[in-house]
């Protein structure tokens, strides 16, 4: 079922958050995102989320800033099983057009991102990390 997080869903959402970005990012150093942690911590606060719970427990949520997408994450012992679709779905349905940036070496979400019918309209590199990083983007009307 995917709802509006609540507050005390926060700590469960960053340590999937957490957890996710050093397994995801393998490239990027394990103390960014740990160093990140209450920056992002107060952002979610902010953003408009979802989360995705099953059973009394959240899997994976999808956070929002406008129509910017700050990310999708998922559990990882429940990847691929549709969770990731399902939240982006959701937005989709809440949105006209929707935006995201993916780091070029994260080819999984690349590829799902694509998959979804994102499609790369630059390429930049992150001033935090320096990493390539695609920017993506979404539209209702073009959409399947």
């Amino acid at each position: 079922m995917i709802r509006n997080m609540r507050e005390l869903d926060l700590d469960r959402i960053m340590e999937i958050w957490l957890t996710s970005n050093i397994k995801a990012h393998w490239f990027i150093e394990k103390a960014y995102w740990e160093n990140h942690q209450d920056e992002v911590r107060q952002a979610i606060s902010k953003a408009a989320v979802y989360v995705d719970e099953e059973n009394g427990k959240i899997d994976g949520f999808i956070g929002l800033q406008e129509s910017w997408i700050a990310g999708i994450f998922v559990e990882e012992e429940v990847r691929s099983k549709g969770i990731g679709r399902a939240l982006l779905d959701h937005v989709k349905a809440l949105y006209p057009e929707l935006f995201l940036r993916v780091y070029v070496k994260n080819e999984p979400a690349v590829q799902f991102y694509g998959s979804q019918d994102f499609v790369t309209v630059k390429q930049e590199t992150d001033k935090d990390t320096g990493e390539l990083e695609y920017e993506m983007h979404w539209e209702k009307s073009r959409s399947r």
